[in-house]
């Protein structure tokens, strides 16, 4: 898949004249960070997170920075939203006594480092800082995380299912339906034909295609690392060695049909074969796929010669949508593979070529 901006020309539709992008069946592509930031800022900036219960006073004051990338893949008219953003948010707090004097204010910091589409069925971490460290400022950073994160979280949900829905390209997407309904001009039918003729095309090409259920894909990859298969093979089915590389959670049997959980629990499976030091067969579950979907993961790993192993993996029957009707689940699987599990090896374990 083409990086964003850049577009791969087997979806970019050819310039029309009359600029036409007939069903938005061709991929379109719409920018969504300034979206993001306008969106976040009116639901975070000036929340009242307490009013003078316990004598402690907190609201946020205005969202400083939202970073990163967001943006909204219309095809076929399915909307395809992709985004991994930080965001940095001003918060302030005062306690009273009990005659409503003021004992201290304190300024700090609501820090959210990763909210990505990748993990839009959970919470993103929060961290909340304060600039006093002394025991008010301590009580009001504790107040804050106590009432305030669930509050915060609360409005970056919305923000999760507002870009799921679309964003600014909802109404968009509504507004050209319409739109082409209402065109009989003869170039509208021209294209219409074609795209008929596309389907027709397309529909015989997955037929032809028997390797992975309707629905579903297929992860193949080959990946080359400094070290002998024994050792990759132990850090792959070492609890300890997960936790270390991933910087997660993770609990993984190393008998047959035992059960794994990595990643915070994000993923959990059983192991369905093992041969040391050569293939690992384990059934994985993502938490945001859909009731009752697994996958089946094959690594099998070669060693050509005495110090390079050879990984080749099979990752089968990855479901296209997740739970939220968000289609980037083969892309977030593949880029999970690569960046979080295989260079974070190569890094942790100095296991590079």
């Amino acid at each position: 898949m083409a990086k964003y901006g850049e577009g791969d020309k087997r979806w970019i539709v050819e310039d029309r004249p009359d600029g036409a992008n007939v069903h938005n069946w061709h991929w379109a592509e719409t920018d969504c960070l300034g979206w993001s930031r306008d969106l976040l800022t009116k639901l975070l900036n000036n929340l009242t997170v307490l009013d003078g219960e316990g004598n402690i006073h907190l609201k946020t004051k205005t969202v400083d920075k939202v970073d990163g990338e967001a943006y909204v893949n219309i095809r076929k008219g399915k909307i395809i939203p992709g985004y991994e953003i930080s965001l940095s948010l001003s918060w302030e707090g005062e306690a009273k006594d009990a005659d409503g004097k003021s004992l201290l204010k304190v300024d700090g910091v609501v820090e959210i480092p990763y909210i990505a589409d990748e993990n839009a069925d959970e919470d993103p971490e929060v961290k909340i800082s304060v600039k006093d460290e002394g025991p008010i400022g301590k009580r009001l950073k504790e107040a804050m995380l106590a009432k305030g994160k669930p509050l915060i979280l609360e409005k970056v949900r919305v923000y999760v299912e507002s870009i799921a829905k679309g964003g600014p390209v909802k109404d968009e997407v509504e507004a050209k339906k319409i739109a082409t309904k209402s065109n009989s001009t003869a170039a509208v039918a021209a294209a219409a034909e074609a795209v008929k003729k596309e389907v027709v095309v397309e529909k015989k090409e997955v037929k032809k295609k028997k390797e992975s259920k309707k629905g579903f894909k297929t992860i193949s990859m080959t990946e080359k690392f400094s070290c002998r298969a024994k050792d990759l093979f132990e850090i792959l089915m070492d609890e300890n060695r997960w936790k270390g590389f991933s910087q997660s959670n993770a609990k993984i049997s190393k008998e047959v049909g035992g059960q794994i959980s990595i990643f915070d629990g994000s993923v959990t499976g059983t192991n369905l074969e093992l041969q040391n030091g050569s293939l690992i067969v384990q059934k994985w579950r993502f938490g945001s796929w859909p009731d009752g979907i697994d996958s089946t993961v094959r690594l099998t790993l070669e060693e050509p010669e005495p110090g390079l192993t050879v990984v080749k993996l099979t990752h089968s029957d990855i479901p296209e949508e997740d739970r939220y009707g968000n289609a980037t689940v083969v892309e977030n699987t593949e880029r999970g593979w690569r960046d979080l599990i295989f260079q974070r090896i190569r890094a942790v374990f100095g296991f590079g070529i």
